[in-house]
């Protein structure tokens, strides 16, 4: 517990703070790092086993689908009805996709191909917006509200995870909860093209994210769970650093 109370307020407070000074398309993009999921997947390894963990990773990889389905809800609902509507338009995309995948269990080897289809095919949908270059200032007492909730939502789920299983943990857990924040955010403040210069910069962000729970799946069982996360970690960062290029190098419109 006291593990939990220290790394996950330190992960989301790093990544608020680097966020901050950069705009809204790679604040999206950062914030699409495992930084809730990884944690709770971690935590499952150490309180539950290696196996239940790499069960958990499965269920996340299809995660990604899901948070791809919440961003092109909330990004085409119209502006002018309002970022709460919009909200709830997402969290009911993300209820279904994760109904779906929880009824209907693919074979492991087929998640990742279907999870990659599903990214390209949002940012292709992904309408065409003006960029917005200048990021949101962010309202008072951000910071800690964030790190709050990420901590009550990685002990909550590693807590209540005997009871929903390894693979229904696993696809609850990828909620886009900060990417949502930063949207709202963004769309009080700045409009709705801001909200969907966020939601195109963490689908770009969650290669690096299916890339770390691919590995992960792999390799937690029979690496044990040091070097499992070790070669994880490595996956991502480097799908990271190649998303980002490509990020920078499409246009907004």
């Amino acid at each position: 517990m006291l593990l939990k109370l220290i790394l996950t307020p330190a992960l989301i407070a790093t990544a608020t703070v680097v966020g901050r000074r950069w705009g809204h398309v790679l604040s999206g993009w950062l914030v699409g790092l495992p930084l809730t999921s990884g944690p709770v997947v971690f935590f499952l390894a150490l309180d539950q086993s290696r196996h239940f963990a790499a069960d958990a990773s499965l269920g996340v990889i299809l995660g990604v689908a899901s948070q791809a389905a919440f961003a092109l809800a909330y990004v085409w609902i119209p502006g002018s009805i309002g970022w709460p509507v919009r909200l709830l338009a997402g969290t009911a995309a993300f209820t279904a996709a994760t109904i779906a995948f929880r009824l209907e269990r693919m074979p492991a080897v087929l998640e990742p191909m279907v999870v990659i289809a599903c990214l390209l095919a949002a940012i292709f949908l992904m309408p065409r917006i003006e960029e917005v270059a200048q990021a949101v200032a962010p309202p008072a007492g951000d910071l800690p509200l964030r790190i709050v909730v990420a901590t009550v939502l990685v002990v909550g789920l590693t807590t209540v995870a005997p009871y929903l299983g390894s693979y229904l943990s696993g696809l609850v857990s990828p909620f886009p909860l900060y990417a949502a924040m930063l949207a709202v955010f963004a769309d009080r403040l700045a409009g709705p093209a801001a909200a969907a210069a966020v939601w195109r910069g963490l689908l770009f962000g969650l290669f690096s994210f299916l890339a770390f729970f691919t590995v992960l799946a792999a390799v937690l069982v029979p690496a044990g769970i040091a070097l499992g996360f070790l070669l994880a970690i490595a996956a991502g960062m480097t799908l990271q650093g190649t998303s980002l290029m490509l990020l920078r190098a499409r246009p907004a419109n």
